[in-house]
């Protein structure tokens, strides 16, 4: 006689379902977990790559272009940019532009950490915002490479493009892409350009006033006018002047090719 306290083999398959089910579902979930992570690791492997490709032809190509020129292309401003070599770029603009922007520009390596110590002391001061610490180096990777803002993810990224171009481009290649693609107005990109734009004239034939007027647009080029002065550029302008000394006048830069 069958024991009735025996489980059937009918009546037992519904106790090893939960387990067969539960494990059939963790493994999609795992799988989907390395599925992201390979999307992620690949994502990473060939933004690295890409990044290095495309310093390396910026390196001897003019960038045809930058992320600020298009945003502002979409607002519905114009792209009035003409390229120049260094060495047809008044020599005035440059030292404007290294006395105004980054007065230890040849004497670092894309980052200046005692102005970064100065500006973190400053704001912990509860004086201010961390401000003073962009090097031209900084300034020519975000422009070239990146979108404008201060999130700590472009931030990120500016710190790895900086280091890159410090290690392929130099100082004099930053400094003549630097001054081709700043934005110097609405729709107003370059040296060239700029110098056309408010003074009518090629830039390498800027004299010092005009090179000082422009190098000190550079913070607030959309409201600030070379061409009409207001107070607070010429309050930047004498300060600029005013650091003028202390930059090196030979050039070629003096800090490397």
């Amino acid at each position: 006689m069958m024991n009735p306290r025996a489980p059937s083999r009918r009546g037992a398959a519904p106790r090893a379902q939960p387990r067969l089910a539960s494990g059939r579902a963790a493994r999609p979930k795992s799988g989907l977990l390395r599925r992201v992570g390979r999307i992620a690791l690949y994502g990473a492997i060939g933004f690295v790559i890409g990044s290095i490709v495309l310093v390396a032809l910026y390196r001897v190509l003019p960038p045809p272009g930058t992320p600020l020129m298009l945003i502002r292309r979409v607002e519905g401003y114009g792209i009035d940019k003409s390229w120049r070599p260094l060495n047809q770029i008044s020599p005035y603009l440059i030292r404007a532009a290294m006395a105004g922007e980054d007065a230890r520009f040849c004497r670092h390596h894309g980052f200046d950490w005692g102005a970064v110590a100065t500006a973190w002391d400053r704001y912990q001061s509860g004086h201010g915002r961390v401000l003073g610490a962009s090097t031209i180096s900084m300034q020519t990777a975000k422009n070239v490479f990146l979108w404008p803002g201060r999130d700590w993810l472009r931030k990120g990224f500016e710190a790895w493009f900086t280091a890159l171009i410090e290690l392929a481009w130099g100082k004099r290649r930053i400094m003549e892409i630097y001054l081709n693609v700043a934005e110097w107005g609405r729709g107003v990109y370059g040296a060239e350009a700029a110098a056309r734009h408010y003074f009518h004239k090629p830039a390498d034939a800027l004299d010092p006033e005009e090179a000082v007027r422009l190098a000190a647009a550079l913070p607030d080029p959309l409201g600030w006018s070379p061409r009409h002065p207001g107070r607070r550029l010429l309050a930047r302008g004498a300060a600029i002047r005013a650091h003028l000394p202390g930059v090196p006048t030979a050039l070629p830069l003096p800090c490397g090719a």
